[in-house]
């Protein structure tokens, strides 16, 4: 739990709370700004969660199809962060929702584990929500990333390939709790 407190995860076809988070290498951006460019794949994440350290290098191949816009939100301070992106070799942009800032977005989300990703449309509407690990929803995303230009709304999940997204090395699990 990012408070400490029971949150209710927000659920897919919710309205997006809006936020203005610090970005890791400077400044700030809000959701809405985010929005404008296409849907944007949220990840909240902490830095020593091994779910997490899973998840990140498929996203990263997800974010260098760049169709699909994907912010990390880390619940760590920047240090600890970018070491995180360092050693994981996340390029994607990062956002900072700390515990000195109360986690005010995680807490806006309902966010009791992590990984946990939502999609938000451009009109603002959660359209996906995946706590955790799933080798099924990463490959629909990886499919949103191939096939979905960046300003229209992403397909609903189903059984898909991944577009590329996992490789015969890859020895992963179908699913793991965060």
């Amino acid at each position: 739990m990012a408070s400490g407190r029971p949150n209710r995860l927000l659920a897919t076809g919710a309205p997006a709370p809006e936020f203005r988070l610090p970005l890791l290498d400077g400044g700030e951006v809000g959701l809405r700004e985010l929005r404008a460019g296409g849907p944007v794949l949220l990840v909240f994440f902490k830095i020593t969660c091994p779910v997490c350290q899973m998840t990140f290098p498929f996203l990263e191949r997800i974010h260098a199809a760049q169709t699909l816009q994907i912010y990390g939100i880390s619940q760590n301070d920047p240090e600890d962060t970018r070491e995180f992106n360092r050693e994981f070799g996340v390029t994607f942009p990062t956002l900072l929702d700390t515990e000195d800032s109360g986690f005010p977005v995680s807490n806006d989300y309902g966010i009791s584990s992590v990984p946990t990703l939502f999609l938000v449309e451009p009109a603002g509407t959660v359209s996906f929500v995946n706590e955790g690990w799933s080798k099924k929803e990463i490959a629909w995303l990886g499919n949103q990333s191939a096939n979905q230009p960046a300003n229209q709304p992403a397909n609903q999940p189903g059984s898909q390939t991944g577009a590329g997204i996992f490789r015969q090395s890859d020895n992963v699990p179908e699913w793991k709790p965060g």
